[in-house]
């Protein structure tokens, strides 16, 4: 939805965009009627790009290329930073790290990890978090959250792994049919060759040892072959380069992992919850 207040949160990108395409529309001759028509939006939806009233969403940006970029290309590098600057300013720094990682492997406690949640689980989760957000800006960070998607199918293919307690399993937002859908889409995730899954099951505890009980992380080694850990507490962010301490939280990721159980045992499991009438 156009928003007044939307002109003041967006973004350089966004800024920039609104005013190439106004300038490129204009330069061609174009109406913001006959711009919107070619994009399949209307001459509100390019009015509000235009002004950053409603910043340019992903499609359109696609459009703006095909249909005014004249093959400049400036649209479709805007696209990446576009989405940069619509996640959380917390994870903007890590979201190219994670992009670029060779290896990412998840411990997650309380949400299935954002880089496997549904269009649906993200909505929810997103539009019933504290403080609220507005629909803009819900639809912002969905978008975004979804996009991240493309590293399962990079080329050359990442290893990612991820590791659930059984809790984040059964604890549904918004609906029970939103979690099971959840569910079946990580289950699918889970059958990819480049993918392992793990469930952390309740009883752990009961055996006299549990290494999950400080929190969640996520273990990468980039591109360079370098390994940091990222965490997030509390909306605050904290990446640890220091190798003697990412040392030890690899070490705590193993026994987590080790008390996990096995990825075809996880698979049934999460396949049997899904199926699950509540």
């Amino acid at each position: 939805m156009a928003r007044a207040e939307n002109k003041t949160e967006a973004g350089g990108t966004a800024h920039l965009v609104a005013a190439l395409a106004k300038a490129l529309r204009a330069q061609q001759g174009l109406s913001q009627e006959q711009l919107g028509k070619r994009l399949g939006y209307t001459a509100a939806a390019v009015s509000a790009m235009e002004t950053c009233a409603q910043p340019a969403s992903d499609q359109m940006l696609v459009g703006l290329e095909a249909e005014i970029g004249g093959g400049l290309g400036v649209f479709e590098k805007a696209r990446k930073w576009m989405l940069l600057e619509k996640y959380p300013a917390r994870f903007r720094g890590f979201s190219e790290i994670e992009s670029g990682a060779i290896t990412l492997c998840s411990y997650e406690t309380l949400v299935v990890d954002g880089l496997f949640q549904t269009e649906d689980y993200a909505r929810a989760l997103i539009g019933g978090g504290y403080p609220p957000v507005s629909e803009q800006r819900r639809e912002e960070l969905v978008e975004a959250r979804l996009a991240r998607r493309a590293l399962f199918d990079r080329d050359p293919a990442p290893h990612i792994e991820l590791i659930l307690e059984e809790s984040v399993l059964r604890r549904p937002f918004g609906s029970w049919e939103i979690l099971r859908g959840q569910l079946r889409s990580l289950a699918e995730d889970a059958q990819r060759e480049n993918v392992v899954v793990q469930v952390l099951p309740l009883d752990r505890g009961l055996r006299g040892t549990y290494a999950g009980a400080r929190g969640p992380m996520k273990l990468v080694e980039t591109k360079d072959h370098e390994h940091v850990v990222y965490m997030e507490i509390e909306d605050q962010a904290i990446l640890v380069s220091d190798p003697a301490e990412v040392s030890h939280l690899a070490h705590r990721y193993a026994r987590i992992r080790s008390q996990a159980l096995s990825p075809d045992e996880s698979l049934a499991f999460i396949e049997r919850l899904a199926g699950e009438e509540r």
